[in-house]
């Protein structure tokens, strides 16, 4: 069962910028400049949106003609989304382009063929069905259009993976418990991580859902990695 995020919310985004040391900022917008477009408007979902960042970067890169949509199960996540893509001075008529709305990403309330840009960034690990979400994303594009995962993911170096199950199982709960006052988010984290399909299970799980060109990024030494993804 995915962890409910409703209770972490005030402390999310200062917790995820301080555990990646600011990175995660990059790889943003290195998934942004990826798949939005500048010079043409284009209709963008934006899955698992959470607090907005990367809905965030997105709207301030692409057309300013592009309307976004952004989807969560958890209510309080997206307030804090709306407040700070709507006080953004960067992101012209925040309010007309940005829609939000609780929604499952494993039953899209959308049309087939909606959307031009899939994005979903740090949470298909929460999926409970993760094949199911998949296909749901794949369901809403439109032919020729992409999907861009960016998720969290840990080293296949040996020396690298020692180092980095002690800072994810060991620190990270500790300084989440003391920002959030929850433990048991902070557990979650790192253990969704290591359970996480790697490339040579999650690539085949997206051409079974119906993408048939797709793209690998590793990025900072693999403890990130984005995938795009072709209809």
């Amino acid at each position: 069962m995915a962890y409910n995020f409703d209770n972490i919310a005030p402390t999310y985004d200062r917790l995820n910028h301080l555990m990646t040391l600011g990175i995660d900022r990059g790889w943003r917008r290195h998934t942004v400049r990826l798949i939005a477009s500048k010079e043409h408007p284009m209709n963008y979902l934006d899955v698992a949106t959470g607090t907005g960042d990367l809905a965030q970067d997105i709207l301030r890169y692409a057309h300013p003609d592009s309307p976004l949509t952004g989807i969560d199960l958890s209510q309080p996540m997206m307030d804090i989304a709306q407040t700070k893509i709507e006080s953004d001075s960067k992101i012209s008529r925040a309010k007309e382009r940005l829609t939000l709305q609780q929604g499952d990403a494993e039953h899209l309330a959308f049309a087939d063929a909606t959307f031009d840009r899939v994005t979903v960034g740090f949470g298909v690990r929460n999926f409970v069905n993760l094949q199911q979400g998949l296909n749901e994303m794949c369901r809403v594009l439109k032919t020729g259009g992409k999907l861009a995962v960016l998720e969290l993911s840990y080293p296949d170096n040996r020396f690298l993976l020692w180092g980095y199950k002690l800072y994810a199982l060991k620190f990270l709960p500790w300084i989440g418990e003391r920002i959030s006052h929850d433990r048991a988010a902070y557990e979650y984290l790192p253990n969704s991580i290591l359970r996480f399909p790697k490339p040579d299970r999650f690539i085949p799980m997206l051409q079974q859902a119906g993408f048939t060109t797709i793209e690998h990024h590793s990025l900072t030494l693999g403890v990130c990695r984005l995938y795009i993804a072709t209809k």
